[in-house]
């Protein structure tokens, strides 16, 4: 999976007026979770444009005063009108440990029902992942080639054995539905 770094500093106060004034001064604070305590830190606002605005999925490498962090976020806050970040929460990964990410699906292949008239509907544009850091992949890749009119694409074949979705087995990640175009041709043909 692809890393995006981010440069902090180490806060000392973590009250509210502290917290003000880093937002003042254009920098977010975050607490970073999952090691022996947590850490405290805070970055400018603009680092964290290319981990949060984005479809895709990062982890974080958080460098602070000559030390390394791997972690994924974990939570976010957004101000309620101007949409700022007001604050974020990582979780620190460490390699013998899985963690629970949501991955993009990315739809490959054209599908055999689309052609003749169906209509394709992509479900879950995200699925839950439990796995190791080194084997969580940057996308599921899900091959809707062979979907006829009324197919179903089940999570269950997506499987793979470096991860597994904590989804139920039943859970549908695209399917390929009787389009009204395709419904009304059927049924002209139906009476001529």
């Amino acid at each position: 999976m692809q890393s995006i770094t981010i440069k902090g500093s180490q806060r000392e106060s973590v009250g509210k007026k502290a917290t003000k004034a880093l937002r003042n001064a254009g920098q977010v604070p975050c607490v970073l979770y999952g090691g022996d305590k947590p850490v405290h830190f805070s970055a400018d606002a603009k680092a964290f444009k290319p981990l949060v605005y984005t479809p895709n999925v990062y982890t974080a490498t958080i460098e602070l005063e000559g030390q390394t962090y791997a972690a994924v976020l974990q939570d976010i806050q957004f101000h309620p009108v101007s949409d700022n970040i007001l604050h974020i929460d990582f979780y620190q990964l460490f390699e013998d440990k899985p963690v629970m990410m949501e991955i993009p699906v990315k739809l490959v292949g054209s599908s055999k029902g689309v052609m003749v008239g169906g209509a394709l509907r992509h479900n879950l544009r995200k699925l839950k992942v439990k796995a190791l850091p080194a084997n969580l992949p940057d996308f599921i890749e899900a091959d809707i080639t062979e979907l006829e009119i009324g197919n179903k694409l089940y999570v269950t074949e997506l499987a793979n054995e470096k991860y597994t979705f904590l989804h139920p087995d039943n859970t549908v990640v695209a399917q390929v539905r009787m389009s009204r175009n395709a419904a009304k041709a059927a049924a002209e043909t139906e009476e001529a």
